[in-house]
């Protein structure tokens, strides 16, 4: 027991006016200290469970109303992402991380979801503490109580000012995109050091056609096939955190009919609650196989459909006179705008934006030229003479010998705010 608690527990003796009181009041702060320590160990699962997906996690009251929605949580990673503490957050709401950049149209889309108690993904300029902008995705979500009623926002959030998604598959319109994207999203299992499953998300009961009580009755290894029994049982003989494969394994697991299910498991360890706690993330290889077979009819150039279709890359450079140009763009600007990469490196980049977005580039390269990060919303022309809407981000790349700004890196990403 803490100093803290033992102070509390003197002050409730010294206050009680008798015996029956005193162990009341004591019971009531027990309980108390109860929900705490579950509400703790729910934070760890949570923060445990998203820690490779996300940066930041942030949970605010239910009300939207000014000056709401109050922040009542947040991780280390939102400190770290944003510049602030937790002090300086709790009670005040995630309109801090906004400013004259942060989108409207985004925002209101966001109110609206909300108010109608849906979930919402889309991202949009924010800023942090020190005034620096980052490009922010949102991925929020109700959380409710046992009679299913919203008493909360949990948000997921992403700094993506950098990113660059190493591939995205564009499916065909005749293939079944609502089966595979269900199929495909992340499907998981927790489980204790015996090979009991303690928990399992609804991905990974369906694949399998387990409902939640024919799964606590069973081992991990009762699910594989018979070939691959023998490994998952000596990985849990004398479970050992630090000798995990860093590899994936790939399994084998029963399933209907003569079809085999192969799944891919990331395995990985925690604790929680002084309890360890293992987590396996399944890859449905088997789908994954069927979606590129499927793909690879569909075209014969499989690498064209490989390609990141909501991003492109440039980088600036300066001439011997000062000029800046546009030294390299990737393939992906084609595929957004429809225009060959040779029209921007030929004609120079205001030839492919609007006006407007021309005179806020030249401003932005001069800030990052002078060593400052920045993001935008741009315009970029179309094949069709259409303007695409665009968010754009400027990072120096800084020459550390001479000190000196050398060129800068440059993402522009399609606006996003999906419902």
């Amino acid at each position: 027991m803490s100093i803290r608690e033992s102070e509390i527990l003197e002050l409730i003796k010294s206050c009680s006016k008798d015996k029956a009181s005193e162990s009341k009041l004591e019971s009531l702060f027990s309980e108390i200290l109860q929900k705490y320590d579950r509400t703790k160990s729910h934070l760890s699962l949570l923060e445990n469970a998203t820690k490779h997906d996300y940066d930041s996690i942030l949970i605010t009251e239910l009300n939207l109303k000014e000056p709401g929605p109050r922040i009542v949580y947040v991780n280390d990673g939102f400190t770290k992402m944003t510049g602030y503490s937790r002090e300086e957050v709790i009670g005040k709401t995630p309109r801090i991380l906004q400013g004259e950049k942060t989108d409207r149209h985004v925002l209101d889309r966001l109110k609206k979801r909300l108010i109608d108690g849906q979930a919402f993904f889309g991202h949009t300029v924010n800023y942090r503490k020190d005034g620096s902008e980052f490009i922010n995705q949102w991925d929020i979500h109700p959380l409710t109580n046992s009679e299913g009623e919203i008493t909360h926002w949990v948000s997921y959030q992403r700094d993506i000012t950098e990113r660059q998604e190493t591939s995205k598959v564009l499916f065909d319109a005749t293939i079944d995109f609502e089966e595979l994207e269900e199929n495909s999203k992340r499907t998981f299992v927790d489980l204790d050091i015996q090979g009991n499953i303690i928990s399992s998300n609804k991905s990974f009961r369906e694949i399998l056609k387990r409902d939640v009580d024919e799964l606590k009755e069973i081992k991990i290894w009762d699910l594989v096939a018979e070939k691959d029994n023998a490994e998952v049982k000596d990985l849990f003989q004398d479970f050992d955190a630090d000798v995990i494969s860093e590899d994936n394994y790939t399994w084998e697991f029963k399933s209907d009919g003569d079809q085999k299910l192969m799944l891919e498991a990331d395995v990985k360890s925690f604790v929680s609650s002084d309890h360890t706690v293992i987590r396996i993330h399944f890859d449905n290889v088997s789908l994954r196989n069927r979606v590129i077979e499927t793909l690879k009819k569909k075209s014969e150039n499989i690498e064209d459909l490989l390609k990141s279709h909501d991003e492109f890359v440039m980088k600036f450079k300066k001439d011997e006179n000062g000029e800046i140009y546009c030294s390299y763009v990737s393939e992906s600007y084609q595929d957004i705008t429809g225009l060959s990469q040779a029209t921007l490196l030929d004609q120079g980049i205001e030839s492919v934006v609007s006006k407007k977005t021309a005179d806020i580039i030249r401003e932005s390269l001069t800030k990052a030229f002078g060593g400052k990060r920045c993001s935008e919303k741009c315009e970029y022309v179309g094949k069709n003479d259409g303007t695409i809407a665009m968010i754009q981000s400027f990072k120096p790349i800084v020459n550390e010998k001479e000190n000196k700004v050398e060129a800068v890196k440059s993402v522009a990403l399609l606006e996003l705010g999906i419902d």
